[in-house]
């Protein structure tokens, strides 16, 4: 076995109608004036409001920044960071999927240490603990509350670039399951698939441990047992709680085991399309695990026998019977065929191809990828 290191510095709460909790975690920041970061749709919704008035029957300041759009640029980073500093605020809310949080991250980045996000691009560059952000998720998807990630697109490259360190994990993640149930079900599709995703990559990536396989597989037996009830039936309180825990858990493995050649080359996907993260990675999925099937040593069994809905022991299990069944679950939660059902164009594969293999996941693939190999997956997708 070989070496391996892991923490879990958060304090993470859970629980249906948790949200209460808030200003509790704020007044152990020691913060009495917080800025929400969250976007339009959550404030017609009224999720917003809901949580301003629960902090603000406590006696404690608010101020939001809610232009927040799925692949948040430079420019919104930029512009959200003004408001934090000239509010004065001390704390950071992140309200949302994984883009208020990859937001958030960054502004606590820029509000203490200056500068622009792109200066931080890689890995281990933030010099310091961030401002303190409690991250409270509004999709089981993203896993941002728990990950040491931001991702940012910068429109100068048509690139979506990575900042990675510890000091982005939030200081506190509050998860209610009520934040989820109101969710369209296209979102809790793509969303559902997305965090099996993390789990899946985790699970087979070169940087997994004994510590990451056991959040990866308990977020895979979590999520392959109650995503379609789920997309079935948001209200589904039971399937609720135990898709937000899987995501959870999920977001863990990652964090502390990268990810594969499904992320890498989903990044490109949103960065030049505008296509939806969850989206993007649910259509390359397939696709990816017949590749990675020729390194498979016993997971992919595994998995099967968690995503599958046979739950009778399997008889010669083969890798295409793996295959076969995401293909079906993505078809049963009317996630997309291909690539260029959602508007990608061949001509853009180049280029795409090149910048996925910028990404540090292309490394922890656990079959070798060329720049030729990730050109080949793009047009399979296709």
């Amino acid at each position: 076995m070989k070496d391996y290191t892991f923490k879990v510095p958060q304090d993470i709460v859970f629980g249906v109608g948790s949200l209460k909790r808030l200003p509790e975690l704020l007044e152990k920041s020691g913060s009495k004036k917080m800025m929400v970061v969250s976007d339009r749709g959550l404030e017609k919704l009224g999720v917003v409001q809901k949580v301003l008035d629960i902090v603000e029957t406590e006696g404690i300041e608010t101020v939001s920044f809610l232009d927040i759009l799925p692949n948040p640029t430079v420019d919104m980073v930029n512009a959200a960071t003004k408001v934090y500093k000239e509010s004065g605020a001390t704390s950071i809310v992140a309200l949302g999927g994984g883009s208020p949080m990859d937001v958030a991250k960054a502004v606590g980045v820029l509000a203490r240490y200056g500068g622009s996000i792109t200066e931080y691009e890689g890995a281990h560059l933030v010099p310091g603990p961030i401002e303190p952000i409690i991250a409270i998720p509004t999709t089981a998807g993203t896993g941002s509350e728990v990950t040491a990630f931001s991702v940012i697109t910068d429109t100068s490259r048509n690139y979506k670039l990575t900042v990675f360190s510890y000091e982005l994990l939030p200081k506190y993640a509050l998860l209610d399951p009520e934040m989820i149930m109101s969710v369209p079900p296209m979102v809790a599709a793509s969303c559902g698939i997305d965090a099996l995703i993390h789990a899946w990559e985790a699970y087979t990536s070169l940087g997994a441990s004994p510590f990451s396989d056991a959040m990866a597989e308990k977020a895979m037996e979590l999520i392959g047992g109650n995503i379609r009830r789920f997309v079935a039936n948001r209200k589904d309180e039971e399937a609720a709680c135990a898709m937000m825990s899987g995501s959870m858990f999920a977001g863990i493995a990652f964090a502390w085991a990268r990810l594969g050649d499904v992320h890498a080359m989903s990044h490109p996907v949103s960065a030049f399309f505008g296509v939806q993260h969850g989206v993007a990675n649910s259509i390359l999925l397939p696709v990816i695990v017949e590749y990675n099937a020729l390194a498979d040593h016993g997971r992919y069994e595994k998995i099967y026998n968690y995503i599958s809905e046979d739950k009778e022991p399997v008889k010669d299990f083969k890798p295409e019977m793996l295959v076969a069944e995401i293909k079906k679950l993505n078809a049963s939660l009317g996630i997309p065929k291909t690539l260029s059902e959602v508007g990608v164009t061949e001509d853009k594969i180049p280029q795409m191809a090149v910048d996925a293999m910028k990404s540090g996941n292309i490394a922890a693939n656990p079959r070798q990828t060329t720049l030729k190999d990730v050109e080949m997956l793009y047009r399979k997708a296709l």
